[in-house]
Order: structure tokens, then sequence, then C-alpha cells
């Protein structure tokens, strides 16, 4: 794109004071028309993105020595660096390629019961002692490892091989084979006709040679099953997907999920930038009416080399239509079969109990059910049904994430996030009083919580400040008692230490881009900030930093909006209205922007006298269950109106 061109034409723009309509709009003013940008911004520089702003640094992981692995492109070339941030001295240096290999680039699977890491990096098997600086290779596979499982013997890990899973012994040089997933389908004895039945007899018959040669392949059959007799079960998945596949603590259950996902049609479109100068097509998404895909959850039994499969016919409402449905056939509100369903664990305790989080398709319902390994029965201990749709923070979302779940422990408690108040809050169930109490309350929401190593508090983020926040707090479980550590207005995303006692995390302002910080993981503490990527051009202009305030809309409600004003002096009382996409986001926040350029053009219109509307309509982020899911079979609704009512604030 020519941004020369670009920028000629928004000073015509200004000549002429046209309604300008994409993604905003001019709304009519009194003032004399403007005939030159005032600002030192152009769309040109704005457009450059991180180039003018400085590449911000992202993905923090700790090593578990507890020192500081990110990313970041400083170079611009969109391709990331890494660097290792030392906790002790707080310097950053740059991590070589070489060096990279010899480290944790995806994270690190602590051992239940040792005093160490393992991780895999390409085609290495690793493991790193917490007193340790360095790692060790334990394996070497050119195929392929993923997904290190720890169980409760600290001798043993397992890793999956491709679609297998493996038992590594630490403590000998033997690697066993656990599983025997195979692609297709077993082939079975052919069924004869009734004639062919009466051939083969009667040749068994008339040739001694057959009789023999069948005797011979029996025998031998026999003997290869007296062989094989501490081989796994083949356990065929047919033409489907294999995924999700796990190991019980106590290394008696291997679980695993198949999945079908039906031949989609695409819909394509033309792509014009190409290096033959012929356009050609592209692949797009599918068109609305696809099958949905269709899992079911496995449990093979290691020692009684069997497998079952999770039934879910018993969860509560699994055959209920969704109540739209009603409205084009009123009298048939069940499914003759289950809702199709995306399954998310198993979550172990120590002591090797299982619960399941299950999703239904049609995003009306989710269920979290405590697992029978034996027979694959589920016991529903919790039903969340909403008939818009299940989602919030800490909550399985449509897209296949799992929620917030998992186990206390004392090993029979187990907590997960609800809307059940209107905002996504923690609870617990205890699975022996068949119980459920909430934890937290209040008209804010939880966006995640961490379990302490000794059970004792949840690390939590929180908006209970603002909603425009991202706040850290520890939260003791038995007294609900909470303890402030980051809540000055901004986002903090976080990161623990392995060992709990410092803490690694991005944070951001209105007007100031992610940083990374470090600072100790208790109260009263100042982060230190320990990254510095901002290019003096950027630093050298004095960015906003909007007021975040609430408006009436016509209905009573309070909407969220960020405003822009310039000063009374270059005020051309004229506004625009910009209209976030997305849907489900937050942007009327007291952090940078997702939506940064957008800002950053908020910017250059106030330094034209424009005043700058940002509203987070019904169906933005952030503000609980019914503001989420305000537009629900009404876009254009509740989400145009409050644009309407933006206006009328204006004014």
């Amino acid at each position: 794109m020519n941004f020369d061109l670009v920028d000629y034409l928004y000073s015509q723009i200004l000549k002429m004071k046209v309604i300008l309509i994409l993604f905003l709009f001019f709304i009519a003013g009194s003032a004399a028309a403007q005939l030159e940008n005032k600002s030192s911004l152009s769309i040109s520089t704005i457009m450059q993105g991180e180039g003018f702003i400085g590449n911000l640094p992202h993905s923090i992981q700790f090593m578990p020595n507890n020192n500081v692995l990110f990313k970041q492109d400083q170079n611009n070339d969109r391709v990331d660096e890494h660097y290792l941030l030392n906790i002790t001295t707080n310097q950053v240096s740059l991590v070589v390629a070489e060096d990279l290999a010899l480290l944790p680039e995806y994270g690190v699977v602590k051992h239940s019961n040792a005093n160490r890491s393992f991780y895999i990096n390409n085609s290495s098997l690793r493991t790193w002692k917490e007193e340790g600086d360095s790692s060790e290779l334990l394996m070497f596979e050119l195929d392929g490892i993923r997904n290190v499982n720890s169980v409760s013997d600290s001798n043993v890990i397992y890793v999956q091989k491709r679609n297998n899973i493996y038992k590594f012994y630490l403590d000998k040089p033997l690697v066993k084979q656990v599983t025997n997933f195979k692609r297709g389908s077993k082939e079975l004895d052919k069924q004869l006709s009734e004639e062919e039945h009466y051939l083969q007899n009667q040749q068994l018959e008339l040739f001694d040679v057959l009789v023999t040669a069948k005797q011979r392949k029996k025998a031998r059959a026999t003997f290869n099953d007296a062989k094989d007799i501490n081989s796994p079960l083949e356990i065929y998945y047919g033409d489907d997907y294999l995924n999700s596949i796990s190991v019980s603590p106590d290394e008696k259950y291997i679980t695993f999920v198949v999945s079908n996902y039906p031949d989609t049609e695409p819909t394509h479109v033309e792509e014009h930038v190409t290096k033959s100068g012929w356009t050609q097509p592209i692949s797009a998404r599918s068109k609305i009416g696809r099958k949905d895909a269709t899992h079911k959850m496995g449990i093979f039994n290691i020692e009684a080399n069997e497998v079952v499969y999770c039934a879910i016919d018993n969860l509560e409402g699994v055959l209920d239509k969704p109540e739209y449905l009603q409205l084009y056939d009123a009298e048939d509100i069940k499914y003759e079969l289950p809702k199709n369903i995306v399954f998310h664990g198993p979550y172990f305790s120590e002591k090797g109990e299982a619960i399941i989080e299950v999703k239904s398709f049609d995003n009306k319902d989710r269920w979290i059910a405590i697992l029978d390994m034996k027979t694959g029965a589920l016991t529903q201990i919790e039903h969340q049904h909403d008939e818009a749709w299940i989602g919030g923070p800490g909550i399985s979302s449509w897209k296949g994430v799992p929620g917030n779940i998992g186990w206390l422990k004392d090993n029979k408690t187990v907590f997960f996030q609800s809307e059940e108040t209107g905002y996504s809050h923690l609870y617990l169930y205890d699975t022996e009083k068949n119980k459920k109490k909430q934890l937290t309350e209040g008209k804010f929401e939880i966006h995640s919580a961490q379990l302490s190593l000794d059970g004792s508090k949840f690390y939590v983020s929180a908006n209970k400040n603002h909603a425009g926040n991202r706040e850290f707090y520890h939260l003791d479980i038995k007294s609900k008692k909470w303890t402030s550590i980051l809540t000055e207005d901004g986002n903090y995303e976080v990161t623990v230490s392995p060992d709990e006692k410092y803490l690694a995390c991005r944070y951001s302002y209105k007007n100031k881009p992610w940083e990374i910080y470090i600072t100790e993981n208790k109260e009263a503490n100042t982060p230190i900030q320990v990254t510095h990527s901002l290019n003096p051009v950027f630093e050298d202009y004095s960015w906003r930093a909007p007021e975040v305030i609430r408006f009436k809309a016509e209905d009573g409600a309070d909407v969220p909006a960020r405003v822009y004003k310039p000063t009374a002096e270059n005020n051309n009382h004229a506004a625009v209205i910009f209209v976030h996409g997305a849907g489900y986001i937050q942007n009327a926040h007291n952090w940078w922007s997702g939506y940064y350029r957008e800002y950053m053009f908020h910017n250059l219109l106030v330094d034209n006298g424009y005043t700058v509307l940002d509203i987070d309509y019904r169906a933005s982020k952030g503000y609980g269950r019914d503001w989420r899911t305000g537009i629900y079979r009404y876009m254009g609704g509740k989400d145009l109106s409050d644009q309407v009512d933006g206006r009328k604030y204006l004014i």
C-alpha cells in the first residue's frame, strides 16, 4: 500500500470535512474545516505497527533454575529471537541457536515425586535437576517424542512417540512400549456363504495336506499368542484421529480420545499478490451448516489388557434440544441420541481419582464428572447450562480450550469456575460430602487461578478493583482472604517461578506498551522493569491515556468506553466513534490495546481537534455473563443501540 497516497487522501478528507465510514463514522460538528493534518503522526508511520513502536517481548517462561526465557523480534524481521533473563542479576542475554536446542522452549514437566523436570526439544528428551544450571540428554529419537507424563513412581516417566506411549525407566536402561494403537480395523474371519463353507469342508476331507497345514497354522498361532502374552492390546481407531493420550498416576490406565472430523468443502477466495503475476484461488473456511466432529474417550486398562469407552448418556440435559429450536418444532424437544460433545481431561488427584470436563458442541452445556476408570461410567458433580452460550474466563470455550479445573491437596475437593452468579468465579466441590460452595464472589471476574505448591492458596488474576484491569492476588482458600500483590491500574500477565519465590510479568498501561518486569512473589513489592523495547521516535510523542468512562444506554445499562478528548483550544466540536471488531473482546480497558494502530490513529484525530469514543458495546468481554451474551440471536440490537447512545453521550 502507498502510505504517502493514504496521507494525501486523509488531508483531502480533512479539507472537505466528509463523513468517513471505515469502522468509524464522523458526527457532524460546527467547527471550521481543517486545512491540514496538525499532528506529528501520520498514517504511514502508524501503519508500521511495531516497526514504529518497538518490538515487544512475549512468551515468558521460567527455567527450572528460576531464570526466564522469553521471545522478542528485536531486528524487526518478523523472526523471534530468544532471550534469557538472569533472575539474580536482571541481565538479559541473547540465546544462540545451538544453546536454544538445550533449553525447554515449550515448557517443562516437573516430576511429581522427584526434584527434577523433564522436557522435549525437537527430537530430544532432556532432564533438568532443579539445583543445576543445565540439562542432560536422556533420549534422542528422530521420529519425534511428545507429551511427557509424570506419575507417582519417581523412577519412571512416560513419553509419547507418534501415537504410542512408552514407559521410560530413570534408574535403569529400559524403555517399554505400553500401548499398541493402530490405524484401520482388525481383519475379521471372512463370513463364508453356505456353498463356500461346504466346499471348504469337502477339501479338508479329501486332502490330508490341507488338514496338516491347518493344524500347523493353529499351533503356530497358539505359540505366538503364548509368546506375546505381555504384548499390549491392539487398539484400532479406524480412519479417525487419535489424540489426548495420558497416563494415570498409578500407571494402571491410559486414556485417549478418538475424533472423527467430517470432510468439508472449503470456500475459495482469489489471491492477487503472487509470484507469477496470475491470481490463484486459496482455500477459506467452509460454509455454515457443516457437520460437527464427533469424539469418544477410551480407557485402556493395562493390567486387564482391555478397553472401555466413556458413556455420557446419564449426563443431565444431554438429550435436550436448545430452546431456540422449539421456535421451529415446539413438540420435538429431545434428541434421540446424546449431543455431540468435546472431552477435556482427565484431571487426576494425587490418589488417582479422575474428573473430566465435557462440553456440548452447541455450547449450551458443560458438565464436570467423576470418571470411573474401570467402567468408563460418569458421576456428574456439576452441570452448567446457558441458553445463549457457555463461556467466560476460566470456562471451557467454543474453540476447544479447556476450563480451569483440578483437585485441592486433600484429594477430595475439586475446584472449577462457573458463571452461576453472572460473573466467572471459583467454586469448590467436596466429592465425599457431595457439597458445592462458592469461594469468590462479587461483580468482577476471575481470569485465571493457579493452585500454589502447598495447596493453601490460589494465585489469581482478576479485575477486582476495576473492570478494565487485570490485577494479581494471593487468595487463601481456608480464610478467603485476598492479598494484593500487583494491583496498579493496567494489566499484569503473571508467570510464577517453579519455587514460587519470583514473578515474571508482562505489564502494560493505556499509553505504555508491554514490557517484562520481575518481582518477588509477596506483598508490597515494586516490580523492576528488565526490558526496554520502545523506539525513541515513538517515545518522543506524548501518547494520551484515554479516560475510561461509563455512559447510560437507553435501557439504563452503564456502557463502558474509552474517551479521547482534545484540549479546549483545539476542540473542533466533531467526534468519531470507533467500533472495535471481533465481538467478544475488551477494548475500553487500562492496558495497551490490541488495536494499537487504531489507538495511535485516535491520537492523530485528537491532535486535529476530534473527540474519539471507543465503546465496549454489548457482547464485549470483561463485564460478566449478561454483557457477554447481550446480543445472542439479535446481532444489530444492543450492540448497535449502544453506539447510538454513545452518540447521544457525545452530543
